[in-house]
């Protein structure tokens, strides 16, 4: 039985590194690269919705354990081991070594699924994953959702992207032949600052859009400024609410680049 319920699991192996990856759907690739604390109901809900949508889903599996909860002591156990894997950047500013599997996964999924290219979701501690997979020309999608990587722990590291700087100009030259990127973060998120956004503004021009939901003290909303996973935990599935909107916009934003206009709702 699978982990995660609707959902087929596969392993995909590239470059010596190989993970677990499940699969559901039928229509375009949209790989969605999970948060902390892994693969959690949350996370693949919104897969769900996605294959709902009309997409064929990749959840790849990169650390915790698939369908467990998003409680404190899974949280603690993936911490512990990001900490230690030679898979992930956590502090420089330079390209995670498994950007270069999820980018093999990217292109493995546009041959398999056909279609004008592959969607990559990324969220947390992977939000910025996506940005690095759209070195890979299958990619025609990014979404940075409340990207953390590197480690905000100084100025710089705020306004940093986690990415090599010849994988920089790659994008930035695919942006110049068309390319786009939607970035979600909230206003008081420290987990994911705003100094970041304003790098990619400042990279990428017009390329880039940027949500930005206020968090801020005494917002409308009520969210609280502790908020962080914008598709997931902190989502409030109701319309007319900022995070609602947030996830509409990633959708059109897909099915804009994924979809012919006649398969497109």
């Amino acid at each position: 039985m699978s982990a995660v319920p609707g959902f087929e699991v596969t392993t995909f192996a590239h470059g010596g590194r190989e993970h677990e990856v499940y699969r559901a759907g039928t229509g375009p690739a949209v790989v969605v690269i999970h948060e902390m604390p892994g693969l959690h109901p949350g996370v693949t809900a919104f897969g769900q919705r996605l294959v709902d949508a009309g997409y064929r889903v990749y959840l790849p599996s990169l650390f915790g354990r698939p369908g467990a909860p998003f409680a404190g002591r899974e949280m603690f156990r993936s911490i512990a081991s990001v900490c230690v894997s030679r898979e992930f950047t956590l502090l420089a500013d330079r390209t995670s070594p498994v950007a270069t599997w999820l980018r093999a996964l990217a292109a493995q999924a546009h041959a398999e699924c056909g279609g004008p290219g592959v969607g990559a979701v990324g969220m947390c501690f992977t939000g910025g994953f996506a940005l690095a997979m759209a070195v890979e020309p299958a990619v025609l999608a990014p979404v940075l959702s409340q990207p953390g990587l590197p480690g905000p722990v100084n100025a710089s590291h705020r306004a940093a992207l986690g990415l090599d700087p010849a994988d920089l100009t790659s994008v930035k030259a695919r942006t110049r032949e068309g390319l786009c990127l939607l970035g979600l973060r909230f206003t008081a998120d420290r987990g994911s600052p705003g100094e970041r956004f304003q790098t990619l503004r400042r990279e990428l021009g017009d390329a880039f859009e940027g949500i930005e939901i206020d968090s801020s003290p005494g917002n409308p909303y009520g969210i609280s400024k502790r908020a962080h996973s914008v598709l997931t935990v902190d989502l409030v599935d109701e319309p007319g609410h900022p995070t609602r909107a947030a996830l509409d916009r990633v959708m059109a934003f897909l099915a804009a680049r994924l979809k012919a206009p006649t398969d497109t709702p």
